[in-house]
Parts: structure tokens; C-alpha cells; sequence
């Protein structure tokens, strides 16, 4: 289960680092609410996770989900430049995140 719960959190991280993008800063509401609700919810479900995963593993993972997600969804949807490089990147966070999972020992 803290697998699947560190897997939403990931998500969610994507969810409130695109939405940045559209706070301008924090001055606009609702995306800035929006936002600020992704934020607690992911970490809070990171912290969930925490309690049974290593740390190291847990926020490595969260971090590599989000990182991975909001670089591909900044390529897809907001016309971020989709290099030949910068896929090659993200597929080696992805790699890093498997492995931290397989390496987990849970």
C-alpha cells in the first residue's frame, strides 16, 4: 500500500509543479488554492509512505515522479522543447526510481 501511496503523491507533485506555472507567482487565486492543496496532499501521502519505506527511498522516488512527470508534461502540453537529450534524461530518472525501488527491499 505505501507503494501505491508514494506512487499518488508522485502524481500529485506533477499535478502542483505545472501548476506553479499558472499562479503567476501567487497572485491569482484559484490556481494558487488549487496548488497549494497539491502540495499538502502530496506530502502528506509522502509522509504516509515514510512510515514503512526508507526515507531515502520514499523522497527519492517522489522526487523522481514529479521531476520525470512535470518534465513530460511541460514537453506535451506546454510546448517545452522535447529534445533528443532531454528524453534521454528522463528516461534515466525513470531508471533511478526503479531502481530505488528495487534496491528498497520492500
Amino acid at each position: 500500500m505505501a507503494w501505491v501511496l508514494l506512487f499518488v503523491a508522485g502524481l500529485l507533485e506533477v499535478g502542483w509543479s505545472i501548476g506553479m506555472k499558472f499562479t503567476e507567482g501567487f497572485t491569482r487565486l484559484w490556481p494558487s488554492l488549487f496548488t497549494g492543496a497539491g502540495i499538502i496532499a502530496s506530502m502528506a501521502l509522502l509522509s504516509y509512505a515514510a512510515k514503512t519505506l526508507p526515507i531515502g527511498t520514499a523522497y527519492g522516488v517522489w522526487v523522481g515522479i514529479g521531476a520525470a512527470g512535470a518534465a513530460v508534461v511541460g514537453m506535451l502540453v506546454l510546448g517545452e522543447p522535447a529534445t533528443a537529450a532531454r528524453i534521454f534524461f528522463i528516461c534515466l530518472l525513470l531508471v533511478a526510481v526503479v531502481g530505488l525501488k528495487a534496491t528498497s527491499g520492500h
